[in-house]
């Protein structure tokens, strides 16, 4: 199944036209786990460095935890490797149709003790740069990772 691509309008960069993968993400918890698997796979065959690719794996786990857990379907993963500022990157987005509405007065709270809120921190520890491109009825959660010199991406688009 082939998804179009979405563009973003915080950076004018494009990605390299054989490095891009694009994934519609299934709104179920199960997907974070085979979404990691792909990722994995892709970014081997990239041959991006080991721990670029974990670090990667990192971050596409908390984007996707979040659209899953707190945005409205449907969600899209996309990786790229744009040239952002004469170097290779790894761009990481998440799509979505935009946050849950708030619980109600009503509903009880959440649990006290649940891990919560570490997600962005997480995202900006291992990115070069991240953020958040709001539109009309989409918001895109972003992070984009440093790729060592001598991983330009040439290898065609996985599609695994």
């Amino acid at each position: 199944m082939t998804t179009p691509a979405m563009t973003t309008s915080d950076t004018g960069v494009a990605p390299h036209p054989q490095t891009e993968y694009i994934l519609p993400l299934p709104h179920i918890p199960e997907t974070v786990a085979v979404v990691r698997h792909r990722a994995r796979r892709v970014l081997g065959h990239w041959a991006l460095p080991t721990e670029t690719a974990d670090d990667a794996i990192l971050v596409i786990s908390e984007l996707i935890t979040n659209a899953i857990a707190h945005a409205l379907p449907p969600a899209v993963l996309r990786l790229s490797m744009p040239e952002v500022g004469g170097r290779h990157a790894l761009r990481i987005e998440v799509a979505d149709a935009g946050p849950r509405p708030r619980r109600s007065p009503e509903s009880p709270p959440p649990v006290e003790h649940e891990e919560h809120g570490r997600g962005t921190g997480i995202i900006a520890a291992l990115s070069m740069r991240h953020g958040i491109s709001r539109h009309l009825h989409r918001m895109t959660r972003w992070a984009e990772l440093h790729v060592a010199s001598g991983h330009t991406g040439s290898a065609a688009a996985a599609s695994p």
